[in-house]
């Protein structure tokens, strides 16, 4: 009896310390091809191949990706880790970029609009998309590049943040790519990837390379944040990372994300 008792507890406190070790990741649950509440996302199947390689298992802490989203979520310690960051984001530790992407140019493949360029004349006389943060319109490069150049007339911008009501928001920008708002939008690549791979409109996609004068980088690399005080956690999701790098490459690949170089050293915060 004695002996079962001893066998019973520490089954049980086994069955704690699982528990305990699970990955709790910090998504959106309406935000794809990234994540939701599906775990239909390139983010989500991430964070299972992770808790895979760490013989644990995931959790989500499901939160609007909005303005606060990290000092609300990972900083408040609701999670362990949040995909999708950019890698050495002062904010957090950043592990080992797993992807590098970049904005993309996309037009609808029945306009002659290939090799769009920044400079190119065309996108004087187009109606433009391009994507922007938040409520007050901050610009990301692609928006920023064409107001240097004193494109603004001809361009409608589309927040990141969307109407959270409707499905995956920061896809209004394409639907309206689809039904012929605008000629040309700008959009981060990924999303512009899986979009096309899903639009019943065939659309063209094409980086957008920085001119001479444009200061901010168009391709940017990916990695997943963890608390500055979590240095064990990083080097494990770092080892991680690189032991399933060919699943996470057939994964990109078939949400269609484009890649770009990636760095020969790649940024990121210490912890």
């Amino acid at each position: 009896m004695i002996l079962l008792r001893i066998g019973l507890l520490t089954l049980l406190s086994g069955m704690a310390f699982n528990a305990q070790a699970a990955l709790v990741v910090c998504a959106d649950p309406n935000n794809l091809p990234f994540s939701d509440h599906h775990e239909a996302g390139f983010e989500n199947k991430l964070a299972q191949l992770l808790a895979r390689e760490l013989h644990t298992d995931v959790k989500y802490e499901w939160w609007a990706q909005r303005r606060g989203f990290a000092r609300q979520t990972l900083n408040e310690s609701r999670c362990d880790l949040w995909p999708g960051v950019a890698a050495g984001l002062q904010s957090m530790a950043t592990s080992a970029p797993y992807y590098t992407s970049t904005y993309v140019f996309v037009t609808r493949e029945s306009q002659s609009l290939a090799h769009l360029s920044l400079d190119d004349p065309r996108l004087r006389e187009l109606r433009i998309g391009v994507q922007l943060i938040g409520d007050d319109g901050m610009n990301t490069p692609p928006a920023s590049a064409l107001a240097s150049r004193g494109i603004t007339q001809n361009v409608r911008g589309y927040t990141l943040y969307g109407d959270y009501r409707r499905p995956d928001p920061p896809a209004a920008i394409l639907d309206a790519l689809v039904k012929g708002s605008v000629n040309v939008a700008l959009v981060w690549g990924p999303l512009a990837g899986f979009y096309a791979r899903h639009s019943s409109v065939p659309l063209r996609l094409e980086p957008i390379i920085p001119g001479e004068r444009d200061t901010a980088p168009m391709s940017f690399p990916i990695a997943v944040g963890i608390r500055r005080n979590e240095p064990q956690l990083l080097d494990r999701i770092n080892r991680a990372l690189h032991d399933v790098a060919p699943a996470i490459g057939r994964l990109l690949q078939a949400y269609g994300v484009p890649l770009a170089a990636r760095p020969v050293e790649a940024p990121h915060s210490e912890p």
